[in-house]
């Protein structure tokens, strides 16, 4: 994990990559509850028998739903002290690239891509890949921004 102590440190880890997250297990609970807030019931995600025998041999998450765990795993990469408070504010690209099969753990691995100052804060782009343990391909590959505020 990378741990600075103002928003001004993360200039020189520019082109740095900052590590891995820890590998967090994704549940067939989680899937159904994406699938319940968003309505995309689709039964490659919430059909258990139906996908055994699938093109993925089982359920596997929503690509958003992986997404959408980026924040949680990119504060066990990075955590940015001395700030009030810190915000998503984007994405400029998002590809899932592969499955992640329900009981799979995936994690985060991020690089600062770069760091923009403003009044106030600075803007950070950080390129991030989520890994499935032991799978081949990463699940997916994004680019985030985040806004850290002073």
């Amino acid at each position: 994990m990378t741990q600075v102590r103002t928003i001004d440190e993360l200039a020189a880890l520019t082109g740095q990559h900052l590590g891995y997250s820890e590998y967090q297990e994704i549940t067939q609970e989680q899937v159904n509850l994406f699938a319940a807030a968003t309505g995309d019931h689709q039964w490659i995600h919430e059909d258990v028998e139906r996908a055994r025998s699938g093109p993925f041999g089982g359920t596997i998450a929503h690509g958003y739903l992986t997404l959408s765990l980026l924040p949680v795993l990119l504060h066990g990469v990075l955590q940015v002290e001395g700030i009030a408070m810190g915000v998503n504010y984007g994405t400029n690209k998002v590809r899932f690239t592969s499955p992640v099969p329900v009981g799979a753990a995936i994690r985060a691995g991020a690089t600062l891509a770069s760091f923009e100052p403003f009044e106030g804060g600075a803007t950070v782009t950080i390129d991030v890949i989520i890994e499935v343990r032991d799978a081949s391909r990463p699940a997916c590959v994004a680019q985030v921004i985040y806004r850290y505020y002073r």
